[in-house]
């Protein structure tokens, strides 16, 4: 590649099959890195299946329909009836009815009919971890294509395994996970694979069996407008602070809420979770057997714009989860200057490094002694506030990101014309 091809803008194609941001971490993903590569020069364009993202106005979004099965206004119905008259839609009902996840799988299909259109307008396609066979097939079509995967989705196939109650539940999840197959062998045809952190890439390698040095690894940043330190002398010193999804067994909350019932023996304590739990799943169920009522506060669904304030009144944050392939949780809480008590689940210790207390996942008696320890020490809290803020700081940040990203892109372009 000559010195005016690596200085050229990129006119990049990003494929998310759904993508808003309060509907987990890749719609967050796919606004800020888009909004990243915009703001170095590229010409980027987003396509997105519902929940469609929120992006940047520098940011093209092209919508690709689905029948949006997911949408809790009209949850596994369709909203027209007369839409089950086209094969692929009938396919992605009646898979739906079974019992799959048939999103991915179709979101590939829709998004190679239009790419087939209009491929000549791109340099390179990156697919945000959803690896259909439609996805994968991109090459043939002359467009270098990479992939993002964030983490290996086999670990959450494996918890809520091991969370099933009953052999029926297992089939069900064994259904649900049935697009993992797919994953998998559009994985191994990419040239190129990011993910955001070593342990992801390692765990990824293994899982998929794909060699390690067709990945390249680079951190998510942190978006500064949400996450932030807000100074609060009146701080309190009883208050714990969790952002997950509740009901989620990987997210290991279960664990958090048993440190609480051993901590609270000992002193007292308060824990607002940042979401809200199925009405009777595991979660609700156990805050009344563990008689936690009167000290856990769910907020539901929150605003961009008040996770800050609900850090600044929070005195520790906690993340209790089993696996995280990065662990934007933590990077948050560092951000907005709370000390962190993580566990060594996935990534974590890799995003936490020295700025926060590290305890093995899936323990209450570890989480509920880190915590205490915290707590009791107003010192140590200071220091290792201080010490996340300079963390985030200098290694986590969306532009540094996309200039890597950037550096990748170019990279597959270069092996897809020398290789095809």
């Amino acid at each position: 590649m000559t010195k005016n091809e690596e200085a050229r803008p990129l006119r990049i194609c990003l494929l998310t099959y759904r993508g808003n941001p309060a509907c987990g971490g890749q719609g967050v993903y796919i606004r800020h890195l888009s909004k990243a590569l915009s703001d170095l020069g590229h010409y980027v364009e987003v396509l997105s299946g519902q929940p469609y993202p929120h992006l940047d106005t520098n940011v093209r979004l092209r919508k690709i329909p689905s029948l949006d099965l997911y949408n809790p206004e009209h949850l596994f119905k369709v909203s027209r009836f007369r839409d089950l008259a086209q094969p692929l839609n009938m396919y992605e009902f009646l898979s739906m009815c079974s019992g799959s996840f048939p999103e991915p799988f179709t979101f590939g299909v829709r998004a190679r009919r239009h790419l087939q259109k209009c491929f000549a307008q791109f340099d390179i396609v990156h697919d945000n971890q959803c690896l259909a066979y439609g996805i994968g097939s991109l090459m043939r079509l002359g467009l270098p294509t990479v992939a993002t995967i964030h983490h290996p989705i086999t670990v959450d196939r494996l918890e809520e395994f091991k969370a099933a109650k009953s052999l029926f539940q297992k089939i069900k999840i064994r259904r649900w996970y049935s697009f993992i197959r797919m994953q998998k062998r559009v994985a191994k045809k990419l040239s190129h694979i990011i993910t955001v952190s070593e342990c992801a890439k390692k765990d990824i390698a293994v899982e998929f069996a794909i060699a390690e040095d067709k990945f390249r690894v680079v951190h998510n940043g942190i978006n500064a407008e949400y996450f932030y330190p807000i100074e609060n002398e009146l701080r309190p010193d009883n208050s714990l602070i969790v952002t997950n999804s509740a009901d989620t067994p990987l997210k290991g909350l279960r664990y958090l809420l048993e440190a609480l019932a051993l901590v609270k023996k000992t002193r007292p304590v308060r824990l607002t979770v940042i979401g809200e739990p199925k009405k009777n799943g595991m979660v609700k169920k156990q805050v009344a057997m563990l008689k936690l009522e009167d000290i856990v506060d769910f907020t539901g669904r929150i605003a961009n714009e008040e996770f800050a304030s609900y850090y600044a009144g929070a005195t520790v944050a906690v993340v209790p989860s089993l696996y995280e392939g990065f662990g934007m949780p933590a990077l948050e809480a560092m951000a907005c200057g709370v000390p962190l008590v993580a566990t060594s689940g996935g990534a974590l210790p890799e995003v936490v490094g020295d700025a926060g207390v590290i305890v093995q996942p899936a323990d209450a008696g570890a989480l509920a002694m880190a915590i205490t320890g915290l707590l009791n020490n107003r010192e140590r809290r200071d220091r290792l506030a201080k010490a996340g803020l300079e963390r985030v700081n200098s290694a986590f940040s969306w532009p540094k990101a996309a200039t890597s990203i950037a550096g990748v892109y170019r990279e597959a372009i270069d092996a897809h014309r020398r290789f095809s």
